[in-house]
């Protein structure tokens, strides 16, 4: 695509009117230089040759006796030319510069040999390549992208290793070119100073969109196992729980059965004595569980009652000698 463009520049600058006075269309891009030809081999007697631009600025005054070259004080450092063929390169050229540009010969008679149309223009901005969407399968992948630059845009498909070629052209100058290959998808965006691209590797896109579709199988099918292997541990751990709590509440109530105190009674005399009635006196003593203080272990100073046994004595008889 390049080689047209430079096919076309080339056939620019040769293809111009019959005789003299010919217009020639050259693009030059911003803060680069142009160099001016005469375009003849034959130039008639002249006295002086100069070229000028359209604001009829002499940029250059030759003459030939004596041998002397005369340069317009804004082009002086910007300006080179050559006594031998004549031509004339302007350096640094801004916007500004556009325009005509006439060689002119002076002799008997005044004849203009040759004129250039200068356009000063930047260079393209590079183009953006956009997949909107793609699929692919084990033996196909299909992508949907956009090609876009300023002013033009390209929607177009890549199926079964290739898409169609597309160009679009924006004010003659800029072109938006979409092409593809068994690898790559290309953009190219241009003017006739410069050419800028973005490519996709499409080979790449589709073997990870392929890969990511078996992952994706692979996950699938070892759902059903991982979710089984969770069920399981979630029961056994609620197993655990109960039987850790059970046991806990079991040693918790043989703790508190072991540490029982029970009362103690003491019965001073062991001996059994009757009442009146020969009925044995019972003494009941309610037991009841020690509770340990809350603060740190000390001495037991537990005081126990003592329970003594009345005896039933009988009033004594009256003796001879009280009487």
């Amino acid at each position: 695509m390049a080689l047209n463009h430079i096919l076309r520049f080339l056939l620019c600058l040769l293809t111009f009117k019959t005789g003299f006075n010919a217009e020639i269309s050259v693009f030059v891009q911003t803060g680069t230089s142009v160099q001016l030809h005469i375009q003849t081999q034959e130039l008639p007697e002249f006295v002086d040759l100069s070229w000028k631009n359209d604001k009829s600025e002499i940029i250059v005054r030759y003459t030939n006796e004596p041998k002397k070259v005369r340069l317009h004080s804004s082009y002086k450092d910007r300006v080179d030319f050559n006594d031998k063929t004549f031509s004339v390169t302007l350096k640094n050229m801004q916007k500004t510069d556009s325009g005509l540009y006439t060689a002119r010969a002076s002799g008997e008679t005044e004849n203009d040999i040759v004129t250039y149309r200068v356009s000063v223009i930047d260079a393209v901005e590079a183009p953006v390549l956009t997949v909107n969407s793609n699929w692919s399968s084990s033996d196909s992948c299909t992508v949907n992208f956009t090609c876009r630059a300023p002013e033009l845009m390209i929607n177009s498909s890549y199926q079964n290793n290739r898409c169609s070629p597309q160009e679009v052209t924006s004010h003659e100058i800029h072109t938006l070119i979409l092409d593809c290959s068994e690898e790559s998808i290309i953009c190219n965006h241009s003017n006739p100073v410069s050419l800028k691209e973005d490519r996709i590797n499409i080979k790449e896109l589709c073997i990870n969109k392929e890969s990511g579709s078996d992952n994706h199988l692979i996950d699938s099918s070892l759902l059903g196992p991982v979710v089984g292997l969770a069920a399981v541990c979630i029961l056994m751990l609620c197993l655990s729980v109960f039987l850790y709590f059970k046991y806990k509440k079991g040693a918790q109530e043989e703790v508190a059965e072991c540490s029982s105190v029970y009362a103690q009674v003491e019965v001073e005399d062991q001996t059994r004595e009757k009442t009146g009635n020969d009925r044995p006196i019972t003494i009941y003593s309610t037991l009841g569980q020690h509770q340990k203080p809350a603060g740190p272990p000390e001495i037991d100073h537990t005081v126990y009652s003592v329970v003594y046994k009345q005896p039933n004595e009988k009033p004594s008889a009256i003796s001879p000698d009280d009487t």
